[in-house]
């Protein structure tokens, strides 16, 4: 199988930001503008920290943690871990890896990847390496960790199964990738005995952890359009699971909810995202393309509410906090909604640099990491 070219995939990139910012004249629409906001709750600024690396680099590189450390990674190959209630630091260890990926958390380990498809699983404690191996291209996306084996997207539209306990192989899925594709790569998550992916033909694909095999496909969004530009659909962002439901959104495509064991389709609706969503009992919440945040409702697939005001301010996924929903934008503004009513509720300023990553709640503290590579901790609670 045979990759974009690498100009090809510029166009991509290029395309994404003109089909972001353009409307139907044309006419390129600069972000909107801060208003004053009615503030209704107080945000604290609990902590931040610095990692090293290229800031323009830093496209599958994120944050995650396991409610009581927080990791995070920068492209030079530092990897690093605080304590979630004060920021301090736990252990920073240097890989001798260019990351790409990554880093994804649990049982006990921190997984990065690479730009030249090198995995390194550390100790979640202690920083120690556990092991380190390599797959055959470029990994831009978390890896997902389940109990006896660490799940790696590649560019090149491989799911890979490798062994928690030395790196060995044990399965390999594959999807095929489109001539022209957005820059970045889908997030497996693992949903009990599944991991579940999406990829850049606009299906998701949901695999046995044990053996590997297929245990179902859905097209949430199927190509159209005359030019390979138009008939971008890439999955770019992590699904969500919600009990027996499957949450997945695309660029150019649709939003959709999908039976977690079959993969059938309960309902979609046009939305276009290559950011993704959050959901909580009743909403699912995505910062579209265009920089709009939409809630549709969870089990009737009906817009509940549309808020413009953060319109192509290049947002990142959103985070439901409480009765809030946090997203982040190009300046480093966090802005909280009201889950209700989608109201400006409250904002703040993360290190005042772009913000890619997607937004990590862990516990009562929102983890939110620049694209300078500043780590910020934020916690909300009602004024009055």
């Amino acid at each position: 199988m045979q990759r974009a070219h690498p100009l090809l995939v510029l166009l991509g990139i290029c395309a994404l930001a003109l089909l972001s910012a353009c409307g139907k004249n044309k006419n390129v629409d600069p972000p909107a503008e801060l208003t004053d906001i009615k503030a209704t709750i107080n945000v604290d600024r609990v902590w931040d920290i610095g990692m090293e690396g290229e800031p323009k680099l830093r496209l599958g590189l994120g944050v995650s943690s396991d409610d009581v450390r927080a990791y995070a990674a920068g492209s030079d190959g530092e990897v690093a871990a605080f304590d979630i209630k004060n920021g301090k630091q736990i252990w920073r260890i240097k890989s001798r890896v260019r990351l790409a990926g990554g880093p994804g958390t649990g049982e006990g380990l921190v997984v990065v990847g690479g730009a030249y498809g090198d995995v390194v699983a550390l100790d979640a404690a202690s920083g120690g390496l556990k092991w380190r191996t390599r797959v055959n291209s470029e990994i831009l996306a978390a890896p997902a960790i389940g109990p006896g084996v660490v799940v790696v997207r590649s560019v090149d539209g491989r799911l890979h199964g490798l062994s928690s306990a030395d790196g060995k192989p044990l399965w390999t899925a594959e999807q095929q990738v489109p001539r022209l594709s957005l820059r970045g790569t889908g997030e497996p998550v693992i949903v009990g005995d599944l991991v579940i992916c999406g990829f850049d033909n606009g299906k998701l694909l949901a695999i046995n952890l044990k053996d590997g095999n297929d245990a179902w496909e859905a097209q949430v969004s199927p190509p159209s359009g005359r030019t390979e530009l138009e008939r971008l659909v890439d999955i770019d962002s992590a699904v969500h699971a919600a009990e027996d439901d499957i949450y997945a959104v695309s660029f150019q495509g649709r939003i959709a909810r999908l039976a977690r064991d079959t993969g059938q389709v309960w309902w979609s609706r046009e939305v276009s995202s290559y950011r993704g969503l959050d959901t909580d009992e009743d909403g699912v919440y995505v910062s579209t393309a265009d920089g709009e945040i939409v809630k549709i409702g969870r089990r009737t697939g009906v817009e509940l509410w549309r808020s413009k005001v953060l319109a192509h301010r290049r947002l990142s996924a959103p985070a439901v906090m409480g009765k809030q929903v946090a997203v982040a934008d190009l300046e480093g503004y966090v802005h909280w909604l009201d889950i209700e009513t989608g109201t400006i509720v409250g904002r703040s300023k993360s290190g005042g640099d772009r913000v890619t990553a997607a937004p990590k709640l862990a516990g009562d503290t929102l983890l939110v990491l620049n694209d300078k590579g500043h780590l910020t901790a934020f916690r909300v609670t009602p004024r009055g």
